[in-house]
């Protein structure tokens, strides 16, 4: 059992933070953080395909930690986990993810992203009414969203900011887009504690494989070829998770209800030079006698709707709550390359099973997995 109270953070009251999606890659990395600074923290995952509790393996036994398996989407078991626990802050990672999934399965992420959302809005929003007004003044809905919603940057068009008019370009950015707009919604409705983030592309440990970089470094290993989509010009922003979970800590200390914060790495690549770093950097790390790395790349379809180029400005939360990167893109990628190599148990026991099968049945051609 958790206790009451939670060891307090410099400057501040007792936290109590409810986690969605925390069993997934940047839930996990704030999780791993939170209770890392004494926080009690209850962990709701579903544990599809990219939830894995081994992320949070650390934390077993940890009085300051509980793990709920569950779906944002059932009202019921949402109001019963806040009315138990009532948190102080929650935070929302729970979404699918994954451009190619959301092409090939969209009403998977409508359900998810859209109806979980509202869901899980609607629950907070019925037990946050009966909190004591000093209760509801300081508690916290943070909502962690995408720089995909704002649509796609031609070469030199200047990064996307907060007022930047959302433009979606797939499925899944579609159905984030629709979760912003209903979180927002239920600020200005009902005055519900709303803070939203737009972040760039994360890169980090624990990531699930099916994403660009992991998944370089899997087939990689493997001596697998490493298919890159068109002609590897599109770029990205890339951003280091814990620099991303300590821009998500400071918005929900300092951040303002009812304003959005964009976290962007300053890191602008095409996919073409992020594969050829992470090839150096396994060429450093674990040579192949076969030769380098970047022999395997190859170059297949472009992917139906590819954004050209995100980017995003991140002076407003810079300006505002002080938030500074701490990892450059080059060292950053190199050590999580280093950690994928020391890792293998976690990233072979994340390749089997349901990830198997899916990749099957989707990508019966390897040459297309990208």
């Amino acid at each position: 059992m958790i206790p009451a109270i939670s060891r307090r953070e410099t400057g501040g009251a007792p936290k109590k933070y409810l986690v969605t999606g925390g069993a997934g890659f940047i839930g996990s990395c704030f999780v791993l953080g939170a209770v890392s600074r004494g926080t009690a923290t209850l962990t709701l995952d579903k544990l599809c395909y990219s939830g894995n509790l081994l992320n949070l393996l650390s934390l077993k036994d940890n009085p300051l930690h509980r793990f709920e398996r569950g779906d944002i989407g059932d009202f019921s078991f949402i109001l019963s986990l806040l009315e138990d626990f009532r948190p102080d802050a929650l935070i929302n990672f729970a979404a699918e993810s994954h451009v190619d999934r959301s092409i090939l399965a969209p009403e998977d992420f409508v359900r998810t992203n859209v109806l979980g959302t509202h869901s899980l809005l609607a629950a907070v929003l019925a037990w946050w009414k009966k909190l004591p007004a000093g209760a509801a003044e300081k508690f916290r809905f943070l909502h962690v969203s995408t720089d995909e919603v704002f649509g796609s940057l031609r070469a030199g068009e200047p990064a996307f900011t907060e007022s930047t008019p959302y433009a979606p370009n797939s499925p899944y950015s579609a159905s984030k887009a629709a979760s912003d707009h209903f979180a927002r919604a239920y600020h200005a409705t009902y005055g519900l504690p709303v803070l939203i983030t737009n972040c760039s592309n994360n890169y980090g440990p624990r990531q699930f494989p099916e994403k660009l970089i992991p998944l370089v470094i899997a087939r990689a290993m493997r001596r697998e070829s490493l298919p890159l989509y068109g002609n590897g010009e599109n770029i990205r922003d890339w951003l280091h998770v814990e620099d991303h979970c300590a821009a998500i800590k400071l918005v929900l200390n300092r951040g303002t209800p009812g304003e959005t914060y964009n976290v962007g790495g300053q890191a602008e690549r095409r996919n073409i030079d992020v594969v050829r770093t992470v090839c150096s950097a396994l060429d450093e790390l674990r040579p192949h006698p076969d030769g380098p790395y970047a022999g395997l790349i190859r170059f297949v379809a472009d992917r139906a709707g590819h954004d050209f180029r995100y980017a995003v400005n991140s002076a407003k939360i810079e300006r505002e709550l002080g938030w500074k990167r701490k990892f450059g893109f080059e060292q950053g990628l190199r050590e999580t390359v280093l950690w994928y190599l020391e890792n293998p148990d976690w990233l072979a026991a994340v390749q089997s099973g349901a990830y198997r099968d899916w990749i099957r049945k989707n990508y019966p051609d390897p040459e297309a997995v990208s």
